[in-house]
């Protein structure tokens, strides 16, 4: 073993003299970013590999992380633009971090952030199935050099766009579904394929109740525009994000993308975190509202026993809702049209029951991945860490509560002049948060009667929620499309 680490060190010793002497004329230069480059002269052999070689491993210090969150600039594609595969010219805009923190900073505080939504996940159990990919994608997006989000290097040769080096798996993840549509409509399905609408063809008359809670996504909308005029130039909401910021006030996440995508992709980021931590924050943001807008008399109302819902009227409902849709309103049909045939291939039994089970099993557990991280990856502190997303934060959580409390609200009107009584408290379950905010409104409504079980009641309007915010987003993309 001696005699062969000798004989070993003695060829490097060789190596390494005869090509020092060869190379006497090589000198070093720096290009414009600084690094290392090699230049050589006429005389000099072609073989200087060794050369660059160490120079990068002097200069790996520079491109650790660590190194990363002390970066004052973001990156060029940021500020500067690039071009897409498809030669589309994508415009840089400048980066103004809340506090005028440093990029890299910027940067260390979302990696907290992201990890804070972990936590809510994991430990808090709040929508762990979406939070958990959501956060960990700001987490990918925001570790420093990964370039997981970054898109292809595109060069213009002779006018056609030629791909130099591709871009991060994020990038095409959000590209292919996100930017789409794509993967909003998917997750639709799958939700149409697990939920019953049964209570509701059983009691339509909760259908208003499931309208009502939108009227919280029209005033916060009014009020995006409202702050936007009084911030004095700090926020800046024109109406297509307006819009898709009162979408929030729907509670549901898949159309709350949908919505954002199409009309200001660049706050989708803020919209859908909302959208998603609301859902998940449902039971602690609405028992308040419904305890102070209800009288506990109303709450203990105990409501008449649902009717039974035959098949062939279950098989019906989807194809008419469809066909109504594409009647009055047909810019709402990608959502309402990919809810109702989950719903169909639900009701209809046996002899499909493989697409039903893929729909809401393998195929929205999948989807579900890929969107989770395709938003997370929209949690780059250039696009979060300012006072735009603040705001959003704000009006989405106003535009929530006032829905909760707009179907509380009705449920009482209802009850006045309704044969039948109504218990107030299923008008908070008109937000699309299913099922969840049907399980709040049974769970609000057994502490003043603990024999009042509202939780099919209450699945009437939470299922009537979710095709009024589709409807809601079709026409508002109509409007301002």
């Amino acid at each position: 073993m001696k005699k062969i680490f000798l004989t070993c060190a003695a060829a490097l010793i060789l190596c390494v003299s005869q090509l020092a002497a060869q190379n006497t004329d090589i000198k070093p230069a720096l290009d414009q970013s600084g690094a290392a480059l090699i230049t050589e002269s006429a005389q000099a052999p072609a073989n200087t590999g060794w050369r660059d070689t160490l120079n990068r491993v002097k200069n790996l210090a520079e491109t650790t992380g660590i190194q990363g969150f002390f970066v004052k600039e973001a990156p060029a594609y940021i500020t500067e633009g690039y071009y897409k595969p498809t030669g589309q010219r994508v415009e840089g805009h400048p980066v103004h971090i809340i506090g005028g923190l440093p990029y890299g900073a910027g940067q260390a505080v979302m990696i907290l952030v992201c990890l804070g939504l972990i936590y809510l996940a994991i430990v808090k159990g709040f929508e762990p199935l979406l939070l958990l990919p959501i956060g960990f994608g700001g987490l990918l997006a925001n570790m420093p050099y990964s370039n997981v989000v970054a898109p292809p290097v595109v060069e213009m040769l002779n006018g056609m766009p030629t791909v130099m080096e591709p871009g991060g798996y994020l990038y095409y993840f959000f590209d292919f579904g996100v930017e789409t549509g794509l993967f909003p409509i998917l997750i639709f399905m799958g939700v149409g394929a697990m939920t019953d609408f049964g209570p509701l063809i059983a009691n339509p008359r909760t259908a208003l109740l499931g309208a009502a809670a939108q009227f919280g996504i029209f005033l916060a909308l009014f009020g995006a525009l409202v702050l936007s005029e009084v911030s004095g130039g700090a926020i800046n909401f024109g109406l297509k994000e307006a819009a898709s910021i009162g979408i929030i006030g729907g509670a549901d996440g898949p159309t709350a993308i949908w919505l954002t995508s199409k009309l200001a992709p660049q706050i989708l980021g803020a919209v859908a975190v909302a959208a998603y931590s609301y859902m998940a924050l449902v039971p602690i943001i609405q028992p308040p509202i419904m305890r102070a807008l209800v009288p506990e008399k109303e709450r203990g109302i105990v409501m008449n026993q649902l009717r039974h819902v035959s098949r062939m009227e279950k098989v019906c409902f989807p194809l008419i809702v469809l066909l109504l849709c594409a009647l009055l309103l047909p810019s709402a049909v990608p959502l309402v049209g990919a809810l109702m045939l989950g719903n169909l291939a639900r009701e209809v039994g046996p002899s499909v029951a493989r697409l039903s089970d893929t729909m809401s099993n393998e195929l929205i557990n999948i989807v579900t991945i890929l969107l989770g991280l395709s938003v997370g990856s929209k949690l780059a502190c250039e696009k979060f860490m300012t006072g735009e997303t603040l705001g959003i934060l704000g009006l989405g959580l106003v535009a929530f509560a006032i829905g909760t409390a707009a179907g509380c609200l009705m449920g009482r009107l209802m009850n006045k002049f309704s044969k039948a009584p109504i218990n107030p408290l299923i008008g908070a379950a008109g937000v699309s948060a299913v099922p969840m905010a049907a399980r709040v409104a049974n769970k609000v409504g057994l502490e003043s009667n603990p024999t009042n079980f509202l939780l099919m009641h209450a699945m009437g309007p939470n299922v009537a929620g979710v095709i009024g915010s589709a409807v809601v987003a079709g026409v508002l993309y109509t409007l301002c499309k």
